[in-house]
């Protein structure tokens, strides 16, 4: 009998101690995932605390990372440089999953009803679509072959309503949707778009597909309600007659704004941002800033929206007021700020300043700065918020 005790007592108690390895509940409405590019880590942060709770390594090249969510907040999907694919636990701090899936990853996305995964490749090109609850892969799509025998490297890659996927292709200027719907995948293409779609975006209620073009001034617009209708060319030739200047970092699409019913959106290689009516996706205005923009993002209530821009002025945010679109505040974290992620309701945001290895705090009505954080080399912020939000 006392062995049988023995036993019982045993067990229990490494069951007390195993329970006491693993993090306290959470909830995960409130927590987020930095990328720490230089070594392959990334900090999952808490936006009510504003701390960070953990960290993850062994994630490999995060230079140009980005992450997407699963419908529960509960696992982030890391897109790393070097092709690899990470299935993250953000409740216990663990890699789930991880693949290398090809040799050039630059993003990714989550299908509307949470079942795939798909990635944008540079190496070898296409898009590949994996279960997002095992990583097996389930559909292979190679983007058109060129003279050379290689596929064109994928870009602007993005989740739109109905189980769809879009993208464009870099290499021969065509936008593909990519229908996960039914029980077999349907590809729609559409050819000619322009030269040199370098990203993309899609409007927040999931209509409408814009993909920059870096080879010519202008973008290309795609309807998914009246795809009949094929692509539509807007701001053509914006800039003519202004002088070019080198581009340093290309601007990132995917962090545009609408408000109202104006976009605004960053021009490439001037300092500048565009304003373009929603009814005509014409251009209507345009706003001088700092520098050349990278991201131009709205706070959620679309008040003011923050830029940060390319070296040699990425030492500066410019905050905009909507009503005006004039400049009405300029900030200096220092050197290298990267990315910045509102929190849900946007009572602050979060910036990544690479060059000070830090994540600094605003509260977005003053400005002030709220609290700076350690991180080694930080890059993109993503909170968990995403998960509901079309097209991120």
């Amino acid at each position: 009998m006392n062995s049988i005790k023995q036993i019982v007592l045993a067990s229990l108690l490494g069951a007390l101690a195993a329970c006491a390895q693993q993090p306290a509940y959470m909830a995960t409405g409130d927590l987020g995932v930095v990328i720490e590019r230089a070594d392959g880590k990334v900090k999952i942060a808490n936006t009510t605390d504003k701390t960070f709770i953990a960290e993850v390594a062994g994630l490999g090249d995060l230079s140009h990372a980005s992450i997407v969510f699963s419908r529960d907040e509960k696992y982030a999907y890391v897109f790393g440089r070097d092709g690899g694919l990470s299935k993250i636990d953000i409740t216990t701090h663990k890699i789930a999953k991880r693949i290398l899936q090809g040799g050039n990853s630059i993003g990714g996305a989550i299908s509307q009803d949470g079942r795939y995964v798909a990635v944008s490749n540079y190496e070898p090109g296409g898009v590949k679509i994996f279960d997002a609850n095992t990583l097996e892969l389930k559909f292979d799509i190679p983007a058109t072959a060129l003279g050379n025998g290689k596929n064109s490297k994928t870009v602007g890659l993005v989740d739109a309503p109905d189980s769809k996927f879009v993208f464009s292709l870099f290499d021969t200027g065509e936008i593909w949707v990519a229908d996960l719907s039914g029980d077999q995948l349907q590809l729609q293409k559409f050819p000619g778009i322009g030269k040199q779609p370098y990203d993309a975006l899609m409007s927040p209620e999931g209509r409408y597909y814009i993909a920059g073009l870096f080879g010519e001034d202008g973008m290309a617009l795609l309807d998914l309600w009246n795809t009949d209708k094929g692509v539509q060319r807007i701001l053509d030739h914006y800039g003519m007659g202004e002088e070019k200047l080198p581009v340093y970092k290309m601007p990132h699409l995917e962090g545009w704004t609408i408000a109202g019913d104006k976009a605004f959106v960053p021009a490439v290689g001037e300092h500048k941002v565009l304003v373009i009516d929603t009814h005509t996706w014409q251009q209507v205005g345009s706003i001088d800033m700092a520098g050349q923009p990278v991201f131009v993002m709205a706070r959620p209530d679309h008040r003011y929206i923050w830029v940060n821009f390319a070296h040699p002025d990425n030492q500066y945010i410019q905050i905009i007021d909507v009503q005006t679109q004039k400049v009405v505040k300029q900030l200096e974290p220092g050197k290298g700020v990267l990315h910045m992620e509102f929190t849900p309701r946007g009572e602050a945001v979060w910036v990544s300043v690479r060059d000070s290895d830090q994540v600094q705090i605003y509260d977005t009505r003053t400005f002030e700065k709220l609290k700076t954080l350690e991180a080694k080399s930080p890059s993109g912020i993503f909170f968990t918020n995403r998960a509901h939000k079309i097209g991120l």
